[in-house]
């Protein structure tokens, strides 16, 4: 590929000079700031009354390592502990718990049952635990830590890791094809009883989070699952599709339900705050079947749709009904806080998780990774600027990798975004938002992210998810050698 690897840009001119051969307009500090210098990503932050002590946030993942009967496993706690490390005052859910076994996206998913409350319990006193080790005994005073709630829709593998189970909320032409439901959809389609009884279990597992010293729960709204999904539900009849109103019922029903059982646990929401056409390969290389870049599926004469995007013209932006949105959860639904994601990584993951190199079964990026972080921080900067009052949490950080705390500083000092948070980044170099605020040199460990997407790649291919390459704790597991035999192109044993 013609793009240049972020590594390979050896100071913050060269970063300059490379953003705007791309024509991007993106302000960047020369330098990060320690806690003692004024750092703008040391200042506390009021999120409905609780003080957050920093602007960092750890982003929810799922770590396909959690046991069958959705119980953590030690490396789910080690992720936990790594979390406690990491300096991040917001600890946006951690994991993503699906609210029903039905509704994990793989079999090794965390899921709310009465019987796994301990396991959960076990997490928070873990992360907890690690914080007040590394900060103090008084460091959790400003520590503001969730549980993300989740259903993965037309994405649940809850039984079987290469086997699709979908619930989903409307017929998706082209979704509906590339996960080989096309012709016989209404089999999966949620009915309105149905979404009820999963509304009922989205407080449940609300009302355990609160017993168990959780202080906020994300209701998920990104990446093409459930709560995503309804979002752009034009073509359902009924109470849950066609209007806006309709089609952020969903939202709102478990919003108000959940104040009414926990009125004094706050609601965060992870949103998608655009979407694109899904992508596929536009080729694959006929010797190693490695795929090419990317490119948008056909939609001529499709009933595509999409939550953020212009419908008539599909690869564009089209934020005004995000923007209703979140005045929508600001003003009525008394929603404290959203962390602003994009798209999905299953079917156009450049635009969400910007990477050099592809998942194994993704496809090489259409455009330089740059231009999807970039599109993600204007895009949270144009929400901000229309819902001020709102605190916003921003994603797509990480492929900035030794330029991250540069820009991150920069655009929470301009106000906007409230929060930096990040994902894939914690798994390889947990401590460097702690690092950044010390004033330490954190490009010495050398384990900042370059996106090789082997987190990614593993937990495809029914492999727990970490950081193969610059983990020494994953690079001992046998899986690792399974890991390297996949992106190799053969197929483990």
């Amino acid at each position: 590929m013609a793009y240049r690897r972020i590594a390979s840009l050896k100071t913050t001119e060269d970063f300059r000079e490379y953003l705007a051969g791309l024509d991007l307009d993106l302000e960047i500090d020369d330098a990060p700031l320690s806690a003692d210098e004024g750092s703008p990503l040391a200042e506390p932050l009021d999120v409905a009354g609780f003080k957050v002590g920093n602007r960092w946030a750890v982003h929810p993942m799922e770590g396909w390592d959690g046991t069958r009967d959705g119980k953590a496993t030690p490396e789910t706690i080690r992720r936990w502990q790594h979390f406690g490390e990491s300096g991040c005052k917001l600890i946006w859910g951690g994991e993503a718990i699906a609210v029903t076994p039905a509704g994990r996206a793989n079999p090794n998913q965390l899921y709310y049952a009465p019987e796994n409350e301990s396991s959960l319990a076990e997490l928070l006193k873990t992360l907890e635990d690690a914080h007040r080790n590394s900060f103090g005994a008084n460091a959790t005073d400003d520590l503001l830590v969730g549980l993300q709630l989740t259903h993965s829709g037309r994405f649940s593998r809850p039984n079987e890791k290469s086997k699709l189970e979908p619930s989903i909320a409307y017929k998706h032409s082209l979704l509906d094809e590339r996960i080989g439901i096309a012709g016989k959809a209404d089999d999966y389609l949620l009915s309105d009883e149905q979404i009820g009884e999963l509304i009922e279990q989205y407080v449940t597992a609300a009302q355990a989070a609160e017993k168990l010293g959780f202080r906020f729960v994300d209701i998920k709204h990104c990446h093409g699952y459930l709560g995503h999904e309804f979002l752009s539900a034009y073509s359902r009849d009924g109470d849950f599709g066609g209007e806006f109103e309709n089609r952020t019922r969903f939202m709102r029903r478990i919003c108000e339900a959940v104040h009414k059982a926990c009125p004094d646990l706050l609601l965060g929401v992870r949103l998608s705050g655009f979407d694109f056409l899904p992508f596929q390969p536009e080729s694959y290389d006929e010797k190693t079947g490695r795929p090419g870049p990317g490119q948008p599926m056909p939609y001529e004469g499709s009933d595509y749709t999409g939550f953020g995007c212009d419908r008539q013209h599909p690869l564009q932006m089209d934020l005004s009904e995000t923007i209703q949105l979140l005045k929508l959860m600001r003003d009525e639904l008394g929603v404290a806080m959203v962390n602003i994601t994009a798209g999905s990584p299953y079917y156009n993951p450049h635009i969400q998780r910007p990477a050099y190199f592809p998942p194994s079964d993704g496809y090489q990026p259409p455009e330089d990774p740059l231009i999807g972080c970039v599109r993600q921080l204007k895009a949270v900067a144009e929400l901000k600027k229309a819902v001020p009052d709102l605190p916003l949490v921003g994603s797509a950080y990480s492929y900035f990798q030794e330029y991250l705390p540069h820009i991150a500083q920069a655009v929470v000092r301009r106000n906007e975004v409230d929060f930096v948070g990040i994902g894939r980044l914690i798994l390889s170099q947990w401590e460097m938002p702690a690092q950044i605020l010390r004033g330490e040199d954190y490009k010495a460990v050398k384990k900042i992210c370059r996106t090789f997407s082997d987190c990614t790649t593993g937990p495809r291919n029914g492999i727990i998810s970490g950081c193969y390459p610059l983990d020494d704790f994953y690079k001992t597991k046998p899986e690792f050698q399974t890991l390297k035999a996949i992106k190799a192109g053969k197929k483990p044993e």
